[in-house]
């Protein structure tokens, strides 16, 4: 197994799988005082031997906590404790991981030199560890605000009389009004403090932050990252704040921090969280990799054709997506979709380009969405059939073709005239040298059947498929391969995924 170094990112780079961890949560599965240090070797070796690439670990940071009592407990959030933990108490509730206090391993975790040593042992593994970074706002009780309150958003008295859910003030600096972070489309966080991007102290502060996080992990996943954008974040802060006291930039603070810490070090791995079609601009500013809710709403709420539309982006977008059906902020997916419906969105999402997410817990089929502030888990039984599915799925994903093989979508044609039901397949291949990979999938709640023309230039008359999902073997006339086309017939939410040798240029592809 080579070791973690700038070469080995560049080839994790091309369709790696990350595994996403609520580290809080997590490490009390190893022991009641366990730290980073008390997880075995072997819980890392077992992820890398499926095929995991980077491993995220969600929440390591010092958050605040002596406001739990007025932010931690509103009736929403109520409403989302009592629904994933049972018999929760108010000891269970630790916390947003999002209300920073300061970039300093959480103690419920360990100690940086363990942290350091948990980078190390994934390295070795060749595996990355990714860190949260949050660009907007720190806790509203942080140390960072009480030391340095020039960085963040102040407005005028009269704002905050006017608005006091969105602005706060704290004895500490008596006569100063501070904002609460927030997206421009939802109510502000009220266990945080917004900084000021207007304010060049700001950037200059993150990018020395984001300078120490990158001596303690190969990545960062970024929250919320389009939020410090100049237009967004002058759009939802106009009028609230006088950015007329600083002076004007066009330089994006993210251009100039990637670039920074990429001077440095060029391995670093910049993940952001973006919506609202700025997926292709983060990557512009140096992201690796951008989030694709897009795609997960399809998939979610859409159907075939809406995810067939999605996947005729750009080849090079589509290699930088963040791919998931299941994170830590959405639902559990086979309680999202149900169980066999899951089980198709994850063969969709798994074989296409881009980085793919698995949360923990998903591969055991686990159903309770446990919200972000609480410290426990309900303990739930295994979902063998899902657990064996995905058991499967990554060892067929762990195929060379799907790091290093060319992916193409397919057309999928009818099978006679009258037969609509193609519109409910979905194909692609991936093709490395002779060997081909086709992933076909009915992504609907009936029989589909539709046939896929393949150019198949092989001399020999037989062609093989082995289906390694359904370990099965079919064989087929080369000319009636040709001719007519590989016809395929899947009941509702089945999926082939079909290995055979040729060496024809590619198979037709009308996207």
């Amino acid at each position: 197994m080579p070791k973690f170094n700038k070469q080995w990112v560049v080839t994790m780079l091309n369709n790696p799988k990350l595994y996403q961890i609520n580290a809080r949560v997590w490490i009390k599965r190893f022991g009641k005082s366990a730290t980073l240090s008390s997880v075995p070797v072997t819980y890392w070796k077992e992820l890398q031997e499926k095929g995991i690439d980077f491993i995220w670990l969600f929440g390591v940071w010092k958050i605040c906590k002596d406001n739990l009592i007025d932010v931690a407990f509103t009736p929403e959030l109520l409403k989302q404790y009592d629904s994933s933990l049972k018999n929760w108490t108010k000891a269970d509730v630790i916390g947003s991981p999002f209300a920073i206090d300061e970039y300093t391993v959480d103690p419920q975790l360990g100690t940086e030199e363990e942290l350091l040593s948990l980078k190390k042992t994934l390295n070795e593994l060749g595996m990355a560890l990714i860190l949260d970074f949050v660009p907007n706002h720190f806790g509203s009780t942080s140390e960072v605000l009480l030391k340095n309150p020039e960085i963040f958003l102040q407005v005028e008295k009269p704002v905050w009389e006017e608005d006091p859910d969105t602005y706060f003030c704290i004895k500490e600096h008596p006569g100063l009004y501070f904002a609460h972070g927030r997206d421009p489309f939802f109510p502000p966080w009220r266990d945080t403090a917004q900084l000021n991007y207007f304010n060049p102290l700001t950037r200059d502060a993150m990018s020395g932050i984001l300078q120490n996080i990158s001596s303690l992990c190969d990545g960062v996943r970024c929250s919320m990252a389009m939020l410090v954008l100049n237009n967004v974040f002058g759009n939802t802060w106009s009028g609230a704040a006088d950015q007329h006291k600083f002076p004007e930039t066009a330089l994006e603070f993210w251009a100039a921090a990637i670039n920074e810490i990429k001077a440095f070090n060029s391995a670093f791995i910049f993940i952001a969280e973006t919506y609202w079609g700025l997926e292709k601009d983060m990557q512009k500013l140096g992201f690796d990799y951008t989030s694709d809710k897009v795609l997960y709403d399809r998939i979610l709420k859409n159907g075939p054709t809406e995810v067939k539309g999605h996947l005729t982006a750009d080849l090079k977008v589509q290699q930088k997506s963040l791919r998931y059906i299941e994170q830590v902020e959405e639902e559990r997916a086979v309680k999202a979709f149900g169980a066999d419906r899951s089980m198709a969105a994850a063969i969709i999402a798994a074989t296409i380009p881009g980085l793919m997410l698995y949360n923990d817990g998903q591969w055991e089929g686990k159903k309770l969405k446990l919200a972000i502030q609480l410290g426990g888990e309900t303990e739930e039984k295994v979902n063998k059939k899902v657990a064996g599915f995905y058991n499967t799925l990554l060892k067929i994903t762990a195929d060379r073709a799907f790091k290093d093989g060319d992916w193409e979508q397919l057309f999928c044609h009818k099978v006679w005239h009258d037969n609509e039901t193609n519109s409910n397949l979905l194909a692609w291949k991936w093709r490395l040298s002779v060997r081909n990979i086709v992933v076909v999938v009915n992504y609907s709640d009936a029989p589909a059947q539709c046939l896929l023309k393949l150019g198949i230039s092989t001399a020999e008359d037989k062609v093989l498929f082995n289906d390694v999902l359904n370990d099965y073997i079919y064989i087929r006339s080369t000319a009636e391969l040709n001719d007519m086309g590989l016809y395929i017939d899947l009941q509702p939410w089945k999926s082939h995924i079909l290995v055979y040798e040729d060496g024809s240029a590619g198979a037709e592809s009308s996207f």
